[in-house]
């Protein structure tokens, strides 16, 4: 099956059935999957999308609801609708889904919304909505597939079977004691091969992994990762279970966490929606660029500073875009490499020294080959061998300072606790500019006048 992409033939054939009457518009609907509708909204209007929600199953509208983008506001989409169609639907969301929605709503809607679900439905809600939305908690789901370790295997299967007739899907089983303190996990596999006396006791898989409530996102995208997981448990400071995270659930987070460290790179807000119009995305650029601006203003000092130098040998002018672009360039991949090498693991102090290390060798063997392709365009174009050699040390400096700045910067900004990705590339470029002018002009005032 090949991944849906949007095309104009699906749009043209959405808006063509919103003029029709509902049946023919259910009809369309019904024959794409919940993910795939989520996409075609995208393209269609807020009272179209409204129109769609409003005739669909609430099972199904719950699912395209969950798999709507942030950027889109699913829950302007649920505040607009009829008081019992929005609880319909909010009570076929995983606990989960709906505290991340309901979330997002103004306060008094939130109260009007959990007065009119299930108790029990409501508890659970309001138990994650206390969470941080960038934890642990705030992305766990509170249904999780729990036995006693004391239970034989045919209570354990017994119990299971009740449990899941809640939930759509689970991959492991949680094993607690009579206090809720998690004890292990045990796989399903594990327990229908077992003898029908053994206890869950004896299946328990003791060494497992587990994360507290308020452990960062990434922390947990990382853990699942590293080992494996299927889903990961939640608990509190006593051990006591709260809730699972399941790997569905992190590939959105590591979605979120990359886009936003593009943007940071980029000088992009992480605030900033990518489908945002024009007023949103220079309320998010705008206040970096004048930051930019302000560093430009140290590189410009250094043009000033050898202006006579500039006016004797107008050439130069040239070559500095040559220094700068290629600075710049090579600052930021290596910029690039070592925040993604933070962001998979904490490096240790070796690690990080091997890191700059590294980015200095690429530097000065980059540097040397481009600053000698640089030195006989030199040679052959002006006629001019010391200018040649001037540009070559210029730009195999430059190449330098960029690997170190970019490698060592973003690592000094993590060790004091700054997120390296917001300030490192405003940093990098000034270092770049501001050494490769220095190096060029420098060296021409004294080499070449």
């Amino acid at each position: 099956m090949q991944p849906f992409e949007l095309n104009k033939a699906d749009v043209q054939r959405f808006r063509q059935a919103l003029e029709a009457d509902d049946a023919t518009l259910l009809a369309l609907v019904l024959e794409y999957h919940a993910s795939e509708i989520a996409i075609l909204f995208e393209s269609l209007t807020q009272e179209s999308r409204e129109r769609i929600i409003s005739i669909l199953p609430a099972d199904l509208a719950s699912d395209i609801i969950s798999e709507m983008d942030a950027e889109f506001h699913p829950e302007k989409l649920l505040g607009n609708l009829h008081p019992e169609r929005r609880s319909e639907i909010f009570e076929e969301f995983d606990y989960d889904d709906a505290a991340d929605i309901i979330s997002q709503l103004p306060k008094d809607q939130q109260h009007e919304i959990l007065q009119q679900l299930d108790q029990e439905d409501a508890s659970n809600i309001r138990s994650l909505l206390k969470y941080e939305e960038d934890t642990a908690g705030g992305l766990m789901n509170t249904q999780v597939i729990k036995i006693n370790s004391l239970l034989t295997k045919k209570d354990a299967l017994d119990e299971i079977i009740r449990q899941s007739e809640e939930m759509e899907e689970f991959y492991t089983i949680n094993v607690v004691d009579d206090f809720n303190v998690l004890k292990g996990i045990v796989s399903l596999k594990d327990i229908i091969k077992a003898r029908n006396t053994v206890r869950i006791s004896e299946l328990i898989q003791p060494d497992f992994v587990y994360v507290k409530a308020e452990t960062d996102q990434e922390e947990v995208a990382r853990l699942i990762s590293q080992y494996n997981l299927t889903s990961i448990p939640v608990v509190d400071d006593e051990m006591h279970l709260l809730g699972r995270i399941t790997f569905d659930d992190v590939i959105d987070v590591m979605e979120e966490e990359n886009t936003e460290d593009i943007l940071k790179i980029s000088g992009v807000s992480e605030d900033e929606q990518l489908a945002g119009n024009w007023k949103e995305a220079v309320k998010s650029r705008l206040p970096w660029l004048i930051l930019n601006l302000g560093t430009a203003f140290l590189a410009a000092s250094v043009i000033r500073y050898f202006d006579e130098t500039i006016v004797q040998l107008g050439i130069l002018a040239g070559y500095m875009t040559m220094i700068a672009g290629m600075g710049g360039n090579a600052a930021t991949q290596s910029l690039a490499v070592t925040i993604r090498r933070i962001s998979l693991t904490d490096l240790t102090d070796n690690q990080a020294y091997g890191t700059v290390l590294k980015e200095f060798t690429v530097g000065l063997i980059n540097g040397a080959s481009i600053g000698l392709i640089v030195f006989f365009f030199a040679l052959f174009y002006d006629h001019n061998p010391l200018l040649g050699l001037v540009i070559f040390i210029a730009m195999t400096g430059n190449l330098i300072i960029a690997g170190v700045a970019g490698s060592s910067i973003p690592l000094l900004l993590k060790r004091v606790g700054i997120d390296p990705a917001i300030a490192s590339s405003i940093i990098i470029t000034t270092f770049t500019d501001v050494f490769g002018f220095t190096l060029l002009l420098g060296l021409a005032s004294k080499l070449l006048l």
